[in-house]
């Protein structure tokens, strides 16, 4: 089992130090989240919302910075842990502004960017940045095999049913293969996931009885598509405190990562300073490694 530290609605203060105390502690890695801005009018649903307007629960001030960038900062102050973003919107970008960002942080991070991909949810996104919102999911399923071929060094060119890139060099190209997840509990997620993936992060935090539930649903799906051999991750946010016994039941229910937030389990109170709290999270994330990952070893 391995397990990440999950990063959003942190400041960037935070992302930092908690990432320089993950690669310290032996967290494997940490997990980075997604959105371009957000809109002060916002017509789009968000897919999860339980808000009778399906407005997304986190204010709009909520700090967005942009994965590669902070990824490329994060790993300059690390060694070892991994970089997992959760999920990355790659169609509401063109193609190779993502094979060229997520390639140069790959090359920077020394291999240790996996990009968990996805289609997002709010159109504003996409019409400012000219992206078609309504065929997101099938330039999606032809942007995964182009990125792959892209990023294969030398000359390279890619011919799909969206994309076509003549012969052309793209450097610095990834010295190994990039790891590419998809995110999602959608029926088109879990497709795209088992046939064209790496493997699948869930979306929000499960219940135990639901991340059992999905772990047999993406074992199943990957059975159809003839890959239960397949090296394939399967990430899962979990809502539970903390339970080494729990883990090692989902480990064996083919869990294989799981990401974390050790400070949710603690109530902050309203004398906090950024600071305080900031020492806090740092110190739950040692208690957490201790007690947890110490002893799975």
């Amino acid at each position: 089992m391995r397990f990440h530290v999950a990063l959003q609605f942190l400041s960037l203060e935070d992302m930092r130090a908690i990432t320089v105390a993950a690669d310290r502690l032996g967290y494997d890695g940490v997990y980075v989240s997604d959105h371009l801005f957000n809109p002060r009018e916002l017509s789009s649903r968000y897919t999860y919302s339980k808000a009778p307007d399906g407005s997304p629960f986190w204010e709009k001030e909520t700090e967005w910075p942009d994965p590669m960038c902070l990824i490329s900062s994060l790993a300059a102050v690390t060694t070892t842990v991994t970089f997992t973003t959760g999920i990355y919107i790659a169609p509401v970008r063109d193609l190779i502004t993502v094979a060229k960002s997520v390639g140069t942080t790959a090359v920077l991070s020394d291999n240790r960017v996996r990009l968990g991909v996805g289609v997002g949810w709010c159109e504003e996104e996409y019409l400012q940045t000219g992206q078609d919102f309504r065929t997101r999911g099938r330039r999606l399923d032809d942007m995964i095999p182009a990125l792959r071929a892209l990023w294969q060094g030398g000359w390279v060119e890619y011919h799909g049913t969206h994309y076509d890139v003549p012969a052309c060099q793209m450097n610095p190209s990834p010295t190994r293969p990039v790891p590419i997840l998809c995110g999602g509990d959608s029926e088109p997620a879990l497709r795209r996931a088992t046939t064209l993936c790496d493997g699948w992060i869930n979306t929000g935090a499960a219940l135990p009885d639901e991340a059992f539930a999905q772990a047999a649903l993406v074992h199943d799906a990957l059975r159809t598509a003839g890959r239960e051999d397949a090296d394939f991750a399967v990430y899962i946010a979990l809502k539970a405190f903390p339970d080494l016994d729990l883990y090692r039941r989902l480990e064996e229910a083919g869990v294989t990562d799981l990401l974390v937030a050790p400070w949710q389990a603690v109530e902050a109170t309203g004398g906090d300073t950024s600071e305080s709290l900031r020492l806090a999270r740092v110190e739950m994330c040692e208690r957490f490694a201790e007690h947890v990952l110490d002893a799975a070893g």
